[in-house]
């Protein structure tokens, strides 16, 4: 376990390279520390004899000498916290951002398998034992050290206290060892279900509107009260352990104080000690017989913790998790031409999505899809973003396989505008800010205007300053869809997604979202899935997706001749999702 500390110890060091003058200040103020905490005993003895023996200018001076102490142990104090904190701090923070930018390149398959809990934890939890273990475990040894040095002062006071304070110290320390090996075994079982925990939380808020909406109180905070049963027993288990210890810990010590005062009077009686050096050791006695043990018990405990929140936390900064891989090859603007050639995909081994799906989109297009639910409409949007890697085919981006392509150019080049999308809990304008850092307002009222979100917003009192909740809570669903729009034509990407982005909308503002999007026929590429039948009755081409495969494809009046499928939709005026 040491080697594995010492090296996780030295990555973790790198992350604090820009502190280590905080460490510095931190270690030579421990010094200082370590140095007092030996003498002010020994220099409180010496005061004692002086006073029982009315020497009063010596007694003067060393009450001085003490006081001079104590204050450079303030300052000692004060230069260990500030820089403690500095160095914890900027780990922390520089770890918290790395690992932020990392998870962002987990691959969407892994994203989707596991919680949120098992991300949120790592980042902010794990990531503080991280940063702490410089801080706090380094305070530990710093206090294991003084305790050395309190025995190497007792051996000089005295070899049968040195002795005793020995045996105590094996005998209290080994009990330590024992509870903070069995409090590891439960622990790592009480983070597994803290992750669960988490992840539930984070889905009762976020998803508080669809419980509420779907009458689902009962059964979700069923599910999470089993949950936080389960948490809740696992740390009382480690709480009983540490309170049986401690008792016993407790009871051992109250002993050995007691022992410890007869032997005083032995030794005293025997004159083999004077009462002054006695009081001396005695004040040792806390350090030797609690602080020495607790120190090692914990940093052991914490050593222990570092590890294990080390290896969760470099499992998202290491390949533990599958990582989004890209080409190298870098194109700055898209045509505009897509194509699809025997793709196959699925979402879990055996259950396929698309099955040898083939079709082509030329550039400056607008084009279409239908088909019923689960035909896998919305899964060709996110192959064409790359979010998840497809199982065999090609797909083709201006005839560039998308493997060979680098993040920016795919997805700086493409935007999609989703049927449910996420708005951040900013104002109207940062959300702007998100997609171009240096928009202006003129820009983005231009971009609101076109989404036909504009009225709207000037009728707020803060205006583009409003903030919209987490998830765009405060907007409506259209309005939500409308500022997600707004949002895509500030990118202003050669190619455009709309994966049921109107079908929240009211039909007023359908039909102008509808014209805003014929106006930008001829300047990109445009695929849509559509709901409503007026969103693609004017597309260059429409392709009707069954089964992951295209069974049908043409103008909306050829279609309509031709399909009967089609032409039952059409007379429905609805479209399945």
């Amino acid at each position: 376990m040491v080697k594995q500390t010492l090296h996780n110890l030295k990555i973790i060091y790198k992350y604090g390279k820009d502190f280590r003058k905080s460490l510095l200040y931190e270690t030579i103020g421990s010094l200082f520390g370590i140095a007092i905490n030996i003498a002010i005993p020994i220099l409180t003895a010496k005061q004692v004899v002086y006073l029982t023996d009315n020497i009063w200018y010596q007694l003067i001076v060393m009450t001085f000498v003490i006081l001079l102490v104590n204050l450079v142990g303030a300052l000692k104090t004060v230069l260990i916290k500030k820089n403690t904190q500095k160095f914890a701090v900027g780990v922390t923070e520089k770890m918290q951002k790395e690992l932020g930018k990392e998870i962002l390149k987990i691959s969407q398959t892994d994203i989707d398998n596991n919680s949120t809990g098992t991300f949120v934890t790592r980042m902010t939890s794990d990531v503080n034992n991280l940063g702490y273990m410089f801080t706090i475990g380094y305070g530990r040894l710093v206090g294991i050290v003084s305790s050395i040095g309190t025995f190497i002062a007792v051996l000089v006071i005295n070899r049968v206290i040195f002795a005793f304070y020995v045996v105590v110290a094996i005998c209290l320390t080994t009990f330590h060892l024992i509870k903070s090996r069995k409090m590891n075994i439960k622990d790592k079982e009480s983070r597994l279900l803290d992750e669960k925990a988490s992840g539930l939380t984070v889905e009762l808020v976020r998803g508080s509107r669809d419980i509420k909406m779907l009458n689902a109180k009962s059964s979700f905070m069923k599910a999470l009260n089993n949950v936080i049963h389960k948490r809740n027993n696992k740390h009382i288990e480690m709480r009983n352990v540490m309170i049986s210890y401690d008792l016993l810990i407790e009871s051992l010590t109250a002993v050995f104080e007691f022992l410890l005062i007869l032997l005083f009077v032995i030794l005293i009686k025997n004159n083999m000690l004077t009462v002054a050096m006695a009081i001396a050791l005695y004040s040792y006695r806390y350090r030797v017989m609690t602080n020495f043990m607790e120190n090692i018990s914990l940093l052991l405990q914490e050593t222990y913790e570092f590890n294990l929140s080390f290896d969760r936390v470099f499992a998202i900064l290491s390949d533990h998790f599958e990582k989004e891989v890209f080409g190298t090859k870098k194109i700055k603007r898209f045509k505009g031409d897509f194509e699809f050639k025997d793709v196959n995909f699925s979402y879990q081994t055996g259950i396929p999505v698309l099955n040898d799906l083939s079709f082509k989109v030329n550039a400056r297009t607008t084009v279409g899809f239908v088909g019923k639910s689960g035909a896998g409409k919305t899964t060709i949007f996110s192959l064409i973003c790359k979010l998840y890697n497809i199982n065999s085919g090609e797909i083709l981006i201006d005839n560039k396989n998308i493997k060979d392509l680098d993040e920016d150019s795919i997805r700086g080049n493409i935007t999609v505008i989703s049927q449910s999308p996420y708005i951040f809990n900013m104002s109207i304008i940062d959300n702007m800010r998100l997609i171009k850092d240096n928009v202006t307002l003129k820009e983005v009222k231009e971009a609101c205007k076109l989404a036909c979100l504009d009225e709207f917003i000037e009728s707020l009192p803060d205006k583009y300053d409003t903030v919209v909740g987490e998830g765009g809570v405060t907007l409506s669903g259209g309005q939500r869809q409308r500022l997600a729009i707004a949002r895509a034509l500030i990118q202003k990407t050669e190619i455009i997604l709309f994966d049921e982005a109107t079908s929240a909308l009211d039909n007023e503002t359908q039909t102008k979202i509808q014209k805003a999007i014929d106006n930008l026929r001829k300047d990109y590429t445009i695929m849509i899935i559509a709901h409503r039948l007026s969103t693609i009755i004017n597309c260059d081409k429409i392709m009707i997706i069954d089964k992951g495969k295209i069974v049908d494809e043409g103008t909306h009046e050829e279609l309509l001749k031709r399909n009967k499928d089609y032409k039952k939709l059409c007379k429905t005026e609805l479209i399945d999702k």
